[in-house]
């Protein structure tokens, strides 16, 4: 309040008092307000229930000090505003006093009344109290009657709230509202059920009507919650496409750089995350409760549940998982078929046959089976999902009821992992075994190439008729359908909508091409154990993503799903490798040309080798086609393999198989060799069976020589070289050589060539697949105890992954398997120095073989021949033909090891075998000298700065004549002399050779004498010194 309208007193200030409403406009009256604020703060104690007026009065009239006589006028003044306060009230509420007080004496009139009624009601209840006890018969039949008549009106009620039951549950179950059904089913059959209905009997056919609907409902709840499992709705293709495509996409890269989450993967954790089991469900009206799959399966689970069906849904859903599981992997085989119709047509399998086609991994096949195992496994997974919500709703409704032994009601998903592990295992065998192929597109024998004559045996599974050969377009047909669909939609609502008729029937030629094995499923291609680079990898991703959908409690160990993969791949299809990889290693060797030369060499190789395939030197990883066979072919086989094992977990087992087949072909080729080097028949004497090439080339004193010959160079080779034809000359004057000896046909040379080649060749390839692992698991060796149970689950360990186009591959070995790897390659090297030794040794057996037959021929001459002797020429132009072999076929440093040294063994050769010469005279000598000049022209077409000066000197000593020889034997004193005493003593017997076998007796006898003295002067000669 504003200083104008009104102050606090002041107090005493100076002489006198100054008042609160001193000095204010005399035509100013305080409000009631004012003043009690006033009075509040400076009055308080008045207002006091304590408060005494009379002792206030009292020091109000005392001035001392402790009175209140100061403060009289004060008191005084307020008492007068207080009363013009007072008076302003009521002279301006006046009218409302007056009309007060009218109201008042209403209000008090109308109280007056209403007692007045309370008093006449209470003498109305007394004495309707009293009529009431007065007994009256008539009143009691009226009430039976009444009461009768209200039932009546509820019964029939009840019946036509009955009677629009079907029509209702009709619309609920059409417009899948499965929650709202189930009530007024139950709702309906609650009804129906009292037993004041039992006795209605016009109500007997709806009662069976309800009763069917229940059993009906039951059948199209469990039929929609197949659909929703197994994807047959369209609304569930969201669940599995979108991830088919995702998994097409990751084929073939490397599982570490996979995504953490695949698509459609949140969408069922969305769901268990937001799943609230604690209350029963409520269906939402207002949403298509098809369009999502997972709240939809919940939708159907509780209805069920409701129904109190559960159990039985749950029994039917166990017993068909395998019909069901069955045909979705024969619908998705029929989709990829579909879409590739070119994928395999006509191709028959035949295990002994057409067996290169076992390597066969184009793109087409490739592309087949991804698209069918992405497809699969991506409905596989959704499936899987549908069944982890299916047993997160069941057991959430066990613990939300309180069912005690429920046990059965949640282990289906076990049971589905079961037939998932039966699907993938024989999905695998169809595509790896060829064991039973004989059995694949066997219908397809039924052309053209059966014998129409023979009658054959009914197919008892054969059908003996089929709907598909009805009319459909007929108007009788189509009255009877009508008149069909009529009684099923008025016995059983809800039933026709889902009924589908189907728009054909498989025939039984159709159903007779079943191309499969132990699944019956048709094979879109070909059966082959390396088909198991393309099966694994998809299958080990499916199996691991599997592990974030099991359900926890489900007595499923995640961390074993893959345990039944290792036990296939030990026990099914390593067998079955090994019988495959036999038969294909077989292959390239078991043909009559399979050591022939091909004219693809140049492909591969720098010179010739055994046959190559046709496709084997293009890559490793296509086809070998029918009859492959050769040393590349059986690269490229182990190349293929060990392609293969890169993309599946590795396992030693798999090391051994591979290198089993290389001892195999080692064994061939060493077979091959020893029929090319064997004789037809052997000595009687001593049991010999090889040539004398091959038995130098095995023999342990040429061993060595050989040896140091081919790996040493530059000046030791040529000591080497006298030790070596030394021993060769000794051996074969000791032991003179057949003609079984020799290696005369031209293709067994060609085919050493071609061995020792073939052999450097593959021992040089092989060595670079060479790789050692620390990963020393190996299931052909069965370990016990924690080492066993902590190997087997090697799928786990190793990631399967795709392997890249070009990338080179190795074959993994322990530090114990990989002894077994290198003795086999220096079995191989080993294999073709031998190869090599015979061939240098047989070049050497046929010099010595020709220069043998030509020392018996005729050296008596009467006049000058100027033809050199036959078997001379033979030998140059076998030499010749020889040489042109090595040089094709090999190249310039194992020519150049074979060649090496044959003049020289050519020059001692003559000289000695100039002790099988008979008769020798002046022609014969020249002739003798032409022969050796002949030679030495060709072998120098042949080796390099050649001359046979030994053999040369040794004649031209015997145009000299004995006494020259001698005269040279005392010069030299037996030093520094070229020819030791033996050689000297021929070369004087030839001297006297002509004389000795003259017809005159007397020329014959002073030869005698004169080779007598000459040969004691020669032995005087060479002694002495």
């Amino acid at each position: 309040m504003s200083n104008s309208s009104y102050q606090r007193p002041l107090g005493v200030n100076g002489g006198g008092y100054t008042n609160g409403f001193h000095g204010a406009d005399s035509a100013y009256m305080p409000s009631l307000d004012d003043v009690l604020r006033y009075i509040h703060e400076d009055w308080d104690f008045m207002t006091e229930e304590h408060c005494i007026p009379v002792q206030v009065a009292l020091q109000l009239m005392d001035s001392s000090s402790l009175g209140r006589a100061n403060q009289y006028g004060q008191f005084k003044e307020t008492h007068e505003r207080l009363q013009n306060a007072l008076k302003l009230i009521v002279n301006e509420h006046h009218q409302g006093f007056n009309s007060s007080i009218g109201t008042f004496h209403k209000i008090q009139s109308s109280i007056q009344s209403s007692q007045n009624r309370i008093r006449t009601l209470k003498e109305s209840l007394v004495l309707a109290k009293s009529s009431l006890s007065i007994t009256k018969p008539e009143l009691k039949g009226l009430a039976t009657s009444s009461q009768g008549y209200d039932e009546m009106l509820q019964t029939l009620g009840l019946i036509e709230q009955l009677q629009l039951v079907p029509e209702r549950l009709e619309a609920c179950i059409s417009e899948k509202h499965f929650l709202a059904a189930v009530e007024v089913l139950q709702r309906a059959l609650r009804m129906i059920r009292r037993s004041e209905m039992e006795n209605i009997g016009a109500l007997s056919d709806l009662r069976i009507t309800l009763s069917n609907q229940e059993a009906s409902l039951t059948d199209i709840l469990v039929e929609e919650l197949h659909n929703h499992l197994y994807l047959k709705s369209p609304y569930c293709d969201d669940r599995w496409k979108p991830r088919s495509q995702w998994l097409d996409g990751i084929i073939g890269t490397d599982r570490g750089s996979l995504p953490a989450v695949s698509p459609g993967r949140r969408t069922l954790y969305q769901f268990l995350d937001q799943l609230d089991m604690s209350s029963p469900m409520l269906e939402d009206a207002s949403r298509n409760a098809e369009s999502d799959s997972f709240y939809y399966i919940q939708l159907i689970i509780e209805s069920l549940s409701k129904m109190g069906r559960l159990d039985v849904a749950v029994d039917r859903i166990e017993q068909r998982l395998p019909v069901e599981l069955f045909k979705v992997v024969d619908r998705t085989n029929n989709e990829v078929d579909e879409r590739h119709p070119s994928g395999l047509r006509g191709h028959t399998w035949n295990k002994k046959g057409n067996i290169g086609t076992a390597l066969k991994d184009d793109e087409s096949k490739a592309h087949i089976i991804h698209d069918f195992l992405s497809d699969l496994y991506a409905k596989f997974k959704a499936i899987a999902e549908g069944h982890r919500v299916l047993h997160d709703v069941v057991t959430g409704i066990i613990k939300r009821e309180g069912v005690r032994d429920a046990g059965s009601l949640t282990g289906g998903f076990k049971e589905l992992w079961k037939l998932y592990q039966s699907e993938i295992r024989s999905i695998l065998h169809d595509y790896l075994a060829t064991d039973g192929s004989h059995q694949y597109r066997s219908t397809q024998v039924q052309g053209g190439g059966a014998n129409v004559f023979q009658r054959s045996q009914r197919d008892k599974m054969k059908k003996m008729f089929k709907l598909s050969d009805m009319d459909n377009s007929s108007t009788e047909t189509a009255k009877e359908r009508d008149d069909l669909d009529f009684i099923l939609k008025s016995s059983v609502p809800g039933l026709v909508s889902d009924l589908r008729w189907p728009q054909g029937i498989m025939t039984n030629e159709t159903a007779q091409h079943h191309d499969g094995s132990g699944t019956g499923h048709k094979l879109l291609v070909a059966p082959s154990v390396f088909n198991m680079s393309l099966l694994l990898p998809p299958s080990l991703s499916f199996l691991q993503q599997l592990k974030n959908i099991v359900p926890p409690g489900s007595d499923i160990v995640t961390s074993t799903l893959t345990s039944f993969l290792d036990d296939f791949l030990v026990n099914v299809f390593h067998p079955q490798l090994d019988e495959t990889l036999s038969d294909l290693s077989a292959q390239t060797f078991i043909e009559l040309d399979a050591f022939q030369e091909d004219p693809q060499w140049p492909m591969v190789a720098r010179k010739p080798i055994f046959k190559v395939s046709e496709l084997g030197h293009t890559n490793n990883m296509k086809a070998l086609t029918e009859g492959c066979k050769g040393t590349s072919s059986f690269f490229n086989l182990v190349t293929s393999f060990c392609g293969m094992l890169d993309t599946i977990p590795h396992d030693q087992a798999f090391s051994h198989l591979i290198i089993t087949q290389m001892v195999t072909y080692y064994d061939k080729c060493f077979g091959w060799y020893k029929a090319l080097v064997t004789r037809a028949e052997a000595q009687a004497n001593n049991g010999i069976s090889l040539k004398a090439a091959a038995c130098f080339a095995q023999s342990a004193e040429f061993h060595d020589i050989i040896t140091k010959l081919w790996e040493s160079e530059g000046l030791d080779r040529q000591e080497l070289l006298e030790k070596e034809n030394a021993l060769l000359i000794l051996d074969t004057s000791e032991k003179p050589l057949e003609p079984s000896d020799i290696i005369s046909d031209r293709k067994a040379i060609s085919s050493l060539c071609l061995l020792y080649t073939s052999m450097k060749w593959l021992a040089s390839k092989v060595i670079q697949l060479r790789y050692i692992t620390d990963r020393g698991l190996d299931s052909s060796h069965r370990q016990s105890g924690h080492q066993s149970r902590q190997g087997r689950r090697w799928t786990l360990r190793d990631s399967a992954r795709s392997r890249k186009e070009g990338l080179p591959v190795y074959l993994p070995m322990t530090h114990e398997s990989v002894g077994a790897f290198d003795g086999i390659v220096n079995s191989y090297q080993e294999l073709a120095a031998t190869a090599l030794f015979t061939l240098h040794f047989e070049m050497r057996c046929r010099a010595i073989d020709f220069i043998a037959h030509s020392s018996g021929g005729n050296y008596q001459l009467d006049q000058s021949v100027n033809e050199p002797e036959p078997n001379i020429l033979l030998l140059n132009a076998n030499l010749v033909s020889y040489d042109e072999f090595v040089t094709h076929y090999l190249r310039e440093q194992e020519h150049e090891f074979i060649t090496l040294g044959m003049g020289h063994l050519l020059d001692q050769l003559l000289v000695t075998n100039a002790r099988s010469l008979k008769i020798m005279n002046a022609g014969g000598c020249e002739r003798m000298q032409l022969n050796i000049l002949v030679l030495q022209q060709n072998l120098k077409n042949i080796e390099k700065d050649i001359t046979l000066s030994h053999s040369a000197h040794f004649f031209h000593l015997f145009t000299e004549g004995p006494e020259a020889i001698i005269a040279k034997a005392k010069e030299s004193g037996g030093k520094g002399l070229e020819f030791n005493y033996d050689e000297l003593k021929v070369l004087v017997e030839l001297c006297h050779s002509e004389a000795l076998n003259s017809s005159r007796r007397d020329v014959a006898t002073q030869a005698k004498k004169g080779l007598s003295d000459h040969l004691l002067q020669l032995s005087e000669a060479l002694w002495q010194s």
